[in-house]
């Protein structure tokens, strides 16, 4: 990535979304920069790239969550909407990782942290965490980490 922080890129996008009087994605990117305006009144501190990464992480977390709950209940257009909402949100995440380098990685972190058990689950994903950072579910992660510490 090049010298611009992700919350200034996140600017820019908005800017362009207005420029192209594109509704929907405005709405996200302004949602995204209202979250990062909470956190900047609440606690008092810049948004670095580590938060901003983490603020939408989350985001797409609770959108899947809305999506699912939406698709039960039958509701595909609100589900829809959800889906597209995390379209955007990812377009700002850093490239998701394939299979095999998340495998790679939980394995690397078992094995330098000496894992062995489901008591280590805990070290094991304390190490992973910063790594996966915007590039992984983490729940995802967790079951993967489990099944490895139960095998």
């Amino acid at each position: 990535m090049s010298d611009t922080s992700l919350v200034d890129t996140i600017k820019a996008a908005m800017k362009d979304a207005m420029r192209a009087r594109d509704k929907d994605r405005l709405g996200t990117i302004r949602l995204i920069q209202s979250e990062f305006k909470r956190i900047e009144v609440d606690e008092r501190v810049d948004v670095d790239d580590a938060r901003a990464l983490a603020v939408l992480d989350k985001m797409v977390k609770q959108r899947r969550d809305s999506q699912s709950q939406y698709e039960d209940a039958g509701r595909q257009e609100l589900a829809d909407k959800e889906a597209a909402e995390i379209a955007v949100i990812q377009e700002f995440l850093p490239r998701q990782l394939s299979d095999a380098e998340l495998d790679t990685l939980i394995d690397e972190a078992i094995a330098s942290s000496g894992a062995s058990g489901m008591q280590a689950m805990g070290t094991v994903m304390a190490e992973l965490k910063p790594k996966l950072q915007g590039r992984a579910d983490m729940g995802t992660v967790s079951q993967r980490v489990k099944a490895r510490l139960n095998a």
